[in-house]
């Protein structure tokens, strides 16, 4: 009589199934274009001091999505305190 040992198979995720939170958040900012140039540049120089228009780029898409999610938050937070 000979043992088998385990009959189970592990199910192993594969990695583009699910998506990376930081490129989610990237995603819903309205900056992945921008960010995608940013690593396309360092992807052919290796060297982000040769990519600082990107990288300028992408930071001041970041800090105006970031403006607008403020100004959405006091808004909401001004109607809520509106209704009571």
């Amino acid at each position: 009589m000979s043992t088998q040992g385990h009959t189970w198979v592990r199910q192993v995720k594969k990695e583009d199934e699910e998506e990376d939170p930081l490129d989610q958040l990237i995603s819903r900012s309205g900056c992945a274009a921008s960010h995608y140039a940013v690593q396309e540049c360092m992807a052919q120089y290796q060297d982000w001091r040769q990519c600082q228009a990107q990288v300028q780029a992408f930071r001041d898409c970041m800090s105006e999505q970031q403006a607008r999610r403020r100004e959405e938050l006091q808004r909401r937070k001004e109607q809520g305190s509106a209704h009571h």
